[in-house]
């Protein structure tokens, strides 16, 4: 039986980059999490999912850690395997569509059978777009075409590769954090977006108009949540990052995001911050 997560992932346990930390408070994740990193070109979207696996790694070598990087440039894969911790299965943009989806099915087929076996596993995955693209292209046609010429049985696959994250009752968990591309140009990019929005219990939405601003992370703080976050933070913890969302989202979203930027480089950790937030509080 699928539950909610209720084991956090604390990614500031691994790493004291902004970007984690900032998750944790945004965005907290837990064991069997489905999220959606939805990401403009030049949000930095690939710089988060390697400071995701750099922390998990160094945080909890006990989860089962893989990178699914499909489609992608030769050396963005090289890259992505010298600078994380995870195992990496990767089809890059010269290989076959076959290569492209036997490497997701293998990987998939692993992690699902690992959780089933009691293990914590989590993939990262860039991006479900690219996946979904090449299911596209390989499909034999149904006859039937969304618009931005996406066969409708296309996205069956890609929706049940992130539609497997899953806590599972007593036993183990698969985690996905899956980044999506929006703002492309693309109305093919545009009706996959909207294929997965929704389908995901995290969203973390970055910002075309703060990374302009060479603001990292660039999160757009109002878009983005995490569902029954109740569940992973404490009472105390969780009034206190509500109250400092609410206060964040009250600011335009560049502003919002260089507030949050500034208090994570005066606070050289996520307690620090949110004890200074109770102490202010506490005096009004």
């Amino acid at each position: 039986m699928a539950i909610n997560p209720t084991q956090g992932i604390r990614l500031e346990l691994g790493s004291e980059q902004p970007t984690v930390r900032a998750m944790d408070l945004i965005t907290p994740i837990g064991m069997g999490q489905r999220g959606l990193i939805v990401a403009p070109p030049g949000a930095g979207k690939s710089t988060i999912l390697k400071h995701i696996c750099q922390a998990v790694g160094k945080a909890y070598p006990e989860i089962k850690l893989y990178a699914l990087l499909i489609d992608e440039r030769p050396e963005e894969v090289t890259d992505f395997k010298r600078s994380v911790p995870a195992e990496v299965h990767a089809s890059s943009s010269d290989e076959s569509y076959a290569h492209h989806v036997r490497v997701a099915d293998e990987l998939l087929n692993t992690a699902r059978q690992q959780a089933g076996e009691g293990h914590n596993v989590m993939i990262v995955i860039d991006s479900l777009t690219r996946l979904s693209r090449v299911h596209n292209a390989g499909q034999k046609s149904s006859g039937r075409t969304m618009s931005g010429g996406v066969d409708a049985r296309a996205m069956e696959i890609p929706r049940k590769l992130f539609g497997s994250a899953r806590k599972i009752e007593n036993g183990g968990s698969l985690t996905i954090l899956a980044t999506v591309l929006v703002d492309t140009g693309s109305r093919m990019d545009q009706v996959i977006f909207e294929e997965f929005k929704g389908t995901g219990n995290m969203e973390l939405v970055l910002s075309r108009d703060v990374a302009s601003q060479r603001i990292f992370p660039a999160l757009d703080i109002a878009k983005s949540s995490t569902r029954r976050e109740e569940l992973l933070l404490d009472p105390k913890e969780l009034e206190t990052t509500r109250a400092l969302r609410r206060a964040l989202t009250g600011l335009k979203p560049i502003e919002a995001a260089k507030k949050l930027v500034d208090l994570l480089e005066k606070h050289p950790t996520n307690a620090e911050l949110l004890n200074t937030i109770r102490g202010k509080g506490s005096q009004q």
